[in-house]
């Protein structure tokens, strides 16, 4: 029994004032992925509110059909984080092996699907993954029935940018190569160390795709180019590199990566697209990169047309911590003084909240530097300063002592105190070491690639993961050694450097995270009070511990919340297998619909037909642990005539339902851990007895 398994970031339990309006996108409607170019996700959308919320119901299940077509072993290694779009009268999306389809969105029939055939004979760098597509109107189309009037953008595992017919899913056969334009990542290591995972953006007639580039192989990564293509023809107009290099350096000399992995925001009437960059490469090593490495672990505006340089503000400076900046930069418009700003929202692992001048990048709300731990490992030089926002509160905690460890007993408790306690840990950018460093939080947040939800007041909603990594860094003599003695771990080379790394969750023998509860919460704060006006309890262990037994500790979690004009907070996110409600203005749980696999991804709302939908990918996460899927799932209030929920459903799935039969389940649990601990005592003082000389 475990609560947590495998490696890297994954868990298995894994001035004030009023808010200007946000130009929101209207009820009918969510075209992009994040609902608008400005990736605000919040909908005008009401039907659906607190008062009858406990009445929604699953309308319709699609399947992809790979949980019956693709091998076990494969369906492990997939992430199906897509969400959405509506598009010419259809819901469109694409699948971990970038499949995109077309749903009717009220019964959820297959209009139409195209495959581009990915190879999945790779290591992709993500996984298979596929977070979204994006859609374009050609101006210049003879009519709006005209073949490739209206298009979907997609790109691949194996780099190539799709163009399809948003009506019948035809490739375009103007664009590129027969509907297809492969991107060239440059040299690599191996097939699948570049692909791409978040959705292009289409600014104007231009199409702007980033790359998911694996991590800690080497320090000579490929770099981390944005690309942009002319939206009709396919043909490169630019791309952005975004690591600073000396004067005569080309790109790919030096450090790589800092690319964008996350999803991208654009400003149409400005003429921006938005990118949030990661760190530079490898993460845990900078001694052969030494300065800040502008532009890596920022937000970064470049003008759409040509790609050039408009502003950047970086969050952290000489990144060792893998703490990329993980999630769309959101737009919005606040009254700061009186007059309204427009401005970009910015979450990040470490559970901070920038605000940012949308013109010119300048902190919108006061921004510190403060000094940070020093005495990195021999040849690192770090930075002496980062960045904190001096007036919004953190989301999360980035202290964790070994007094607090936590354990459900104290056995385990004592474990989780010892390997706290075995750690370097000096709070919040503590360098990585040879000794082994605590990385609190931990490199999967904080926040996330599911970002935020913004409403018309000002309210920001964000989910958040709490965990703790032990970061260790491996001297190059003795690495193939090491990595031999701990094959199922994540111990990667870092090549080119001094250290190879080796990155663990800091958990107990029975699997939790030594962090005490919540390890994952929803929050909302408030960007005209700055204050975090609630936050609760995402996810239970329900799928962790024998007998389905639902603890409320929260739960690591991966993807975002929506945001409506209803007066809800929807969300998946979590690893137990639900999409829940959550009531915008308090935080309480109202309702959650079962799925048949854990939501981790960003749900979308819409209305269709005088219906309100709200739909999401149920497909699990593989790298987490969790139960893989193929499902995409609408639910809606019942239409006049149909069924309302069954007793046993709400019973059963509502907040709380079925307690006491889940206390009874908890007290069995502990009742068999504390024997089976027992014996395990019993058994190693025998042991050692009988190696008594």
């Amino acid at each position: 029994m475990s609560f947590v398994r495998g490696a890297g970031v994954a868990l298995v339990l894994t001035g004030t004032g009023a808010v200007a309006a946000l130009g929101a996108v209207t009820g009918t409607d969510w075209p992009a992925y994040g609902a608008g170019n400005e990736g605000r996700r919040w909908s005008e959308a009401a039907q659906i509110t607190p008062g009858n919320v406990e009445g929604l119901r699953r309308q319709w299940l699609y399947r992809t059909g790979d949980l019956a077509r693709r091998e076990p072993a494969l369906m492990k290694r997939i992430k199906f984080q897509t969400t959405p779009i509506l598009s010419e009268g259809a819901l469109v999306f694409c699948s971990p092996f970038n499949e995109v389809i077309a749903l009717d969105p009220a019964s959820g029939v297959e209009r139409w699907r195209y495959d581009p055939k990915v190879a999945t004979d790779r290591r992709p760098a993500n996984r298979y993954n596929c977070r979204g597509v994006a859609q374009w109107n050609d101006a210049r189309a003879s009519s709006a029935d005209a073949a490739c009037a209206a298009r979907i953008f997609s790109a691949t595992v194996d780099m190539r940018l799709l163009s399809l017919d948003a009506k019948s899913g035809a490739p375009c056969p103007g664009f590129g190569d027969g509907g297809q334009v492969q991107i060239d990542p440059g040299a690599l290591r191996w097939p699948g160390e570049v692909q791409v995972t978040s959705a292009p953006v289409v600014a104007g007639d231009v199409v702007i795709v980033g790359s998911a580039i694996g991590d800690n192989a080497r320090s000579d990564a490929p770099a981390g180019d944005v690309r942009a293509f002319d939206a009709r023809s396919g043909k490169v107009l630019w791309h952005w590199d975004p690591i600073v290099r000396a004067p005569g350096a080309a790109t790919g000399s030096g450090p790589g990566a800092a690319n964008v992995w996350a999803p991208m925001s654009v400003d149409d009437k400005r003429g921006l697209v938005f990118l949030p960059t990661s760190s530079p490469s490898p993460d845990f090593f900078g001694g052969l990169r030494p300065g800040d490495n502008l532009h890596s672990d920022s937000v970064v505006a470049l003008h759409s047309a040509d790609g050039t340089l408009a502003w950047a503000f970086q969050i952290v400076r000489h990144d060792v911590w893998d703490y990329d900046v993980p999630a769309q930069p959101t737009l919005a418009t606040i009254q700061i003084e009186g007059r309204p700003r427009d401005v970009v929202v910015q979450a990040t692992k470490q559970g901070f909240v920038f605000v940012l001048d949308r013109d010119t990048g300048t902190p919108v709300f006061p921004v510190e530097e403060r000094a940070v731990p020093q005495g990195g490992a021999p040849g690192e030089v770090l930075a002496a300063t980062q960045r904190f926002p001096a007036d919004l509160p953190p989301l999360v905690p980035s202290q964790l002592p070994a007094s607090a460890a936590f354990g459900f007993l104290p056995y385990d408790r004592g474990a989780c105190e010892k390997s706290i306690a075995a750690l370097r840990n000096e709070g919040l950018y503590t360098p990585p070491s040879e000794q082994g460093t605590l990385v609190f939080p931990f490199t999967g947040g904080g926040a996330n690639w599911g970002g935020v939800a913004i409403d018309p007041r000002g309210v920001v909603y964000v989910n958040t993961s709490r965990a703790a990594h032990a970061i260790k860094l491996i001297p190059r003599a003795d690495f193939a050694r090491y990595k031999e003695a701990h094959p199922n771990s994540e111990v990667n080379p870092q090549a080119g450097t001094p250290f190879g790394m080796h990155r663990a969750l800091v958990v107990s023998p029975f699997g939790a995270p030594c962090n005490p509860p919540p390890w994952g919460t929803l929050a909302a704060l408030d960007l005209r009070t700055k204050k975090i006006v609630w936050e609760s309890r995402l996810g239970t262990t329900e799928g962790r511990l024998p007998l389905g037994v639902a603890l409320r500790t929260g739960m690591p979690n991966f993807g975002g919340p929506v945001a409506t004009a209803g007066g809800l907070v929807f969300i998946g996110a979590a690893t137990d297998p639900y999409l829940r409600a959550f009531d915008a203005a308090t935080g309480a749980e109202l309702w959650r619909g079962r799925l048949p696999a854990p939501g981790m991804a960003t749900p979308m709302t819409y209305e269709w037909q005088g219906r309100q939908y709200v739909v999401v990918a149920a497909g699990g996460h593989g790298e987490a642990g969790t139960e893989t899927g193929d499902a995409i799932v609408a639910f809606a209030l019942p239409a006049a005539g149909e069924a309302m929920r069954s007793w046993w459903d709400r019973t059963v799935e509502q907040p709380g339902g079925h307690g006491w039969l889940r206390a009874a389940l908890a007290g069995v649990v502990l009742s068999v851990l504390t024997g089976g601990l027992l014996a395990w005592r019993r058994k190693t003082k025998a042991a050692a007895r009988s190696q008594l000389p």
